[in-house]
């Protein structure tokens, strides 16, 4: 089963896609993540889209498809993996069909405000060494800033400026359509309302996920 999370930063694809990963043992593939570790690690890649990832514009796809392609050919990813962040275009969800072939796929869309994307994302806070998130607003970080698992002292993120998160979810908005009108035309799309707690979004993905999987195995088991 191939999962793809969709929605504008802010809405909860992170989080939701832990919870996946936790409950179901599909791997969590985040491309900002991975494409973050190639800026920070100051490889030739990283210093290609270092510039564009601050702007808030979308790197671009063979860039993307290269991290995608190494991470899905992992042994841990055989069986079923967690896509958080990607594809975010239709050209890159036919070239993830091409290099995944046949896997069935489940996509899901987390609708979130623009208002509360901005609420969600001007209170969040990042520990630079270990990746740990808080947000000021529902996962308080310690009052000396600095995070408990390191240390380190806790930084908002450069694409976490107001400027740039009002970019982000412009050009979200201005991509998703055509690829929402392919998942669509799959039948494979299910919309999630993502302004609810994270335990009642998380419900309500387990929900559908529990009947695509259990879908799946029975289309596998008939002659």
């Amino acid at each position: 089963m191939r999962i793809i999370l969709l929605g504008p930063a802010g809405s909860g694809k992170g989080t939701q896609g832990e919870l996946i990963e936790r409950h179901y043992g599909f791997p969590r593939i985040s491309t900002g993540d991975l494409l973050r570790l190639e800026v920070m690690k100051g490889t030739e890649l990283g210093k290609m889209v270092a510039d564009i990832m601050k702007s808030g514009r979308l790197v671009a796809d063979d860039l993307v498809l290269r991290v995608v392609r190494d991470r899905v050919d992992d042994p841990d990813c055989q069986a079923g993996y967690v896509l958080d962040g990607y594809p975010r275009t239709l050209n890159q969800a036919l070239l993830l069909e091409k290099i995944d072939v046949g896997r069935p796929e489940t996509a899901l869309e987390i609708m979130i405000s623009e208002e509360t994307v901005m609420e969600r994302l001007s209170g969040r806070l990042v520990c630079p060494e270990c990746g740990t998130v808080y947000n000021v607003h529902n996962n308080q970080p310690p009052a000396d800033r600095r995070c408990p698992a390191c240390g380190a002292e806790l930084t908002v993120r450069n694409d976490d400026r107001p400027e740039v998160i009002k970019e982000r979810f412009r050009i979200y908005r201005e991509t998703i359509g055509p690829l929402l009108e392919h998942y669509s035309r799959k039948q494979v799309l299910f919309r999630v309302d993502g302004q609810r707690t994270v335990e009642e979004v998380f419900s309500s993905i387990r929900s559908i996920l529990d009947d695509r999987i259990r879908g799946d195995r029975g289309a596998s088991s008939r002659p």
